[in-house]
């Protein structure tokens, strides 16, 4: 077995766990660190798919902004454990009838679907890298790369109103 199959694995088992971690700790602060290790393990799934870009942008986007932005909600509503409300077990019955359902739904997702076999004539070792993703971008979508941006300057722009206080108001 060589070195890439056997990080192969070892990533694969890390980011399972982690995964299932963040879903039964009970600690949300724990949560979200057993979610960034799932981020940081799937950015090494991207570089042996020689997918440095997105790896990067994995790491910068989620890893960082978006896990600040978690945290900073989780210690936000300051949680309490004594606070919690219990619940009760038609919940519990519907939560495991909902993730069975989806189980279903992905195992039979899997069966029906058809892996090609790996062709060494067709290997492109340019797919990932940032130049040709740039080119993709803005070559062949460029349409929904402009309508994206201008979406998130109306949202930013959005914010900055809704966050504008008025002369008078009171801050509490």
């Amino acid at each position: 077995m060589n070195s890439s199959v056997s990080f192969f694995y070892f990533l694969s088992f890390l980011t399972i766990l982690s995964a299932v971690m963040v879903v039964v700790s009970r600690n949300p602060i724990h949560s979200v660190l057993y979610l960034i290790l799932t981020f940081f393990s799937l950015s090494g799934h991207y570089i042996l798919l020689n997918a440095q870009f997105l790896a990067a942008v994995n790491i910068i986007v989620y890893a960082g902004a978006i896990m600040v932005l978690f945290l900073f909600v989780i210690m936000f509503l300051n949680m309490k454990q004594d606070q919690e409300e219990t619940k009760n077990n038609l919940t519990k019955i519907a939560a495991a009838v909902v993730g069975g359902t989806v189980f279903v739904i992905l195992f039979g997702a899997y069966r029906k679907s058809v892996i090609p076999a790996f062709n060494p004539d067709q290997f492109d070792s340019q797919i990932g890298m940032i130049e040709s993703l740039g080119n993709l971008l803005f070559r062949d979508y460029l349409l929904p790369f402009e309508l994206a941006s201008i979406l998130l300057l109306v949202a930013m722009v959005g914010a900055v109103m809704l966050g504008k206080r008025e002369i008078g108001e009171r801050h509490f």
